[in-house]
């Protein structure tokens, strides 16, 4: 049944995108949604950033053309930018890192300024963290002594009994229970919040909370965060997300976050080759999960609303074969089995996954690909880009027009 819904889908999809390539490849997309918040953020127009929200990972840390990524921005509509500086280790380079986005920043702003552009904050530190110094304001923020040191790098992880899980041979897991911990998240969000980003996806939280169980240092860093926001960013808040496995961050009946994240959790069909679908509770899939409550800017909901991305975390042994086990897609993570299809079945699977979610769960949304790591040891690629093929984005695999024409279909 679900096979035969995406194949009837599919032939809709592929009249639509042929009608719509020569009506509106390149003209910029204005649509009638409201994208106005100052310090809180109402469900309307939470819904209106999570409709058009695309990853473009890196977008400014060094990834891609940044004018033809603007450029692609600006013609599908795109609104909620996820991933737009995603640091991942490497805090040796972190200041240079920053002070790259906060020259390139306004040049995205000034394009669109309803635009949100988000930071990542993940889950790994390794030793570079101690080439970092500690600014005064964060010691003065948490109620701590303010010396002259660096980060230190043991302070930030677990006590050794519970170091069971790393990220290769130099990165660790934190343990937001650690003050050290909640320093350095604190640095990172304020740090963000001053260069212009106006979200923060905060990783895999819960693997950083095992010694956390009511959720009370989390609650910490978020208000720390938020109380930032609230003088220093632009529109007087951050928009805190991260990615929940149990549905959500919920302390006495208060929602955590501003919204959910999740990767899609893409179900490969095995008696039909390198195809793939969505289905309610396959794996961890957050459809229909997302927990509810009070929002911290103030209202209600049984179900927080969310994204679903094309998640990246590498290769099996036997990339493009199927029944590889845990979450691979055909030997593949998400976006690399995503990226190795053809262009038309990457149209209509856009279009497809874009009308399942929206009819199987109202809360969600499909996060657009743009631009994130791909892991293709058959074909060598190691990115994938969303942009129309040119000069300037020579390996852009040509799908902006697909994800521009189920935007401008949209009429939610």
């Amino acid at each position: 049944m679900l096979r035969r819904r995406f194949l009837k889908t599919s032939v809709a999809a592929s009249a639509a995108i042929l009608t719509d390539r020569a009506t509106f490849a390149a003209v910029p997309w204005k649509h009638r949604h409201n994208y106005k918040f100052d310090g809180t953020i109402t469900r309307e127009v939470l819904d209106n950033y999570l409709s058009r929200s695309i990853c473009m990972e890196g977008l400014l840390n060094g990834r891609g053309d940044l004018d033809d990524n603007i450029r692609m921005l600006t013609h599908i509509g795109a609104k909620y930018i996820a991933r737009s500086i995603c640091l991942w280790g490497g805090e040796a380079n972190l200041l240079e890192n920053f002070e790259r986005a906060r020259q390139q920043l306004p040049q995205v702003r000034s394009a669109d300024p309803e635009m949100v552009l988000e930071a990542c904050i993940f889950e790994i530190v390794t030793p570079e963290v101690e080439q970092v110094p500690v600014p005064g304001w964060a010691f003065t923020a948490l109620g701590l002594p303010v010396e002259k040191r660096n980060f230190r790098y043991d302070a930030i992880l677990y006590p050794l009994a519970q170091r069971t899980r790393s990220w290769g041979r130099h990165g660790s897991i934190p343990d937001v229970s650690q003050t050290e911990t909640q320093l350095w998240f604190y640095f990172l969000a304020a740090s963000y919040i001053d260069l212009g980003f106006e979200g923060i996806h905060w990783g895999q939280v819960e693997i950083m909370d095992y010694n956390d169980p009511h959720l009370d240092h989390y609650a910490r860093v978020f208000a720390l965060a938020r109380a930032y926001a609230k003088k220093h960013a632009r529109r007087g808040m951050v928009l805190c997300n991260a990615h929940v496995p149990s549905g959500g961050l919920v302390r006495d009946g208060e929602l955590l976050l501003d919204f959910h994240a999740f990767p899609l959790r893409v179900k490969e069909v095995t008696q039909h080759p390198r195809q793939a679908i969505l289905q309610v509770g396959y794996r961890n899939g957050i459809f229909l999960r997302s927990k509810g409550g009070r929002t911290y800017s103030g209202w209600k909901c049984e179900h927080l609303p969310y994204f679903a991305e094309l998640d990246n975390y590498g290769v099996s042994k036997y990339p493009g074969e199927a029944g590889q086990g845990e979450d691979w897609v055909w030997g593949y993570d998400e976006i690399s089995w995503f990226a190795a299809q053809s262009k038309e079945y990457r149209e209509k699977w856009l279009r497809y996954a874009w009308n399942w979610i929206r009819k199987t769960d109202p809360n969600g949304y499909l996060e657009m690909p743009g631009s994130r790591t791909e892991t293709s040891p058959l074909n060598h690629h190691r990115w994938y880009y969303a942009n129309a093929p040119s000069a300037a984005s020579p390996d852009g695999l040509d799908d902006e027009v697909a994800i521009c024409s189920i935007w401008r279909s949209d009429r939610n």
